[in-house]
């Protein structure tokens, strides 16, 4: 029977069902202050799986998810001592958030070590991954949102904007500059990273993008050489596969 896959983040939670082979079909999402019982039950109520398996980044949501599903079937929380199928070498691992240890497991296993994966969520966050294996240790930016979001609620004459790709450099209306600010100048931050990263880092890392700024952006982004929509849910449907099957 499947597993429930869950990835707990700040802004949404996705759901998947997946075995030891694969990932299924069916998602889900809600929107993470969503979470309550009753928004679970109507998610997940008329779906068959043996077990759950947990990626959180929210405590008081996490608290939710474990009330509502321990109760029902086996649970996971994913974290350090989780099995990952590699080292850390990081001097305080509790202290490195769930996504980014499944992120990692995910880029071992489908896109091969040494390894730096981006995710574009909430937060920007760069993962490193040696060829040994094991997790080195990262960065932590302000997501495209919030850069994109800031300037609308901090002066009085600039609107919000739709992110997409600028048609040129010179902005010619508030809204084009803006975008040009966002995008172009996101790019900039995400390429200077990864140089000083590789600079750094044994080997020739292969760099993956996940998350849901990270198609604009990496089409902009020659380094990148793959977007992985999956990858989160992937890592966490790999350890369920060490803990449950």
């Amino acid at each position: 029977m499947a597993w429930l896959i869950i990835d707990n983040s700040n802004t949404r939670t996705k759901f998947a069902l997946g075995d030891e082979h694969a990932l299924g079909a069916w998602r889900g999402v809600l929107p993470t202050p969503d979470i309550s019982p009753e928004s679970l039950e109507q998610l997940t109520s008329q779906l068959e799986f043996s077990a759950v398996i947990i990626g959180s980044v929210v405590p008081a949501k996490a608290a939710v998810l474990r009330a509502y599903f321990e109760a029902r079937v086996p649970c996971h929380f994913l974290g350090h001592q989780s099995p990952l199928g590699m080292g850390i070498d990081y001097p305080e691992p509790e202290k490195i958030g769930a996504d980014r240890l499944a992120n990692a497991v995910g880029v071992l296993a489908r896109h091969g070590v040494p390894a730096i994966v981006i995710d574009f969520g909430t937060a920007v966050t760069f993962d490193v991954i040696s060829s040994e294996p094991a997790y080195c240790g990262g960065v932590i930016a302000p997501g495209l949102g919030a850069m994109s979001g800031y300037l609308p609620q901090k002066t009085a004459l600039l609107p919000t904007i739709e992110l997409e790709e600028p048609t040129s450099a010179i902005g010619k209306s508030t809204e084009h500059a803006m975008q040009v600010g966002a995008v172009f100048g996101y790019r900039g931050l995400v390429r200077e990273i990864i140089a000083k990263i590789r600079a750094e880092l044994a080997g020739s890392p292969k760099i993956i993008a996940t998350g849901g700024d990270a198609e604009l952006i990496a089409k902009g982004l020659p380094e990148i050489q793959a977007v992985d929509a999956d990858l989160t849910l992937e890592g966490l449907r790999l350890v369920a596969a060490r803990v449950f099957a």
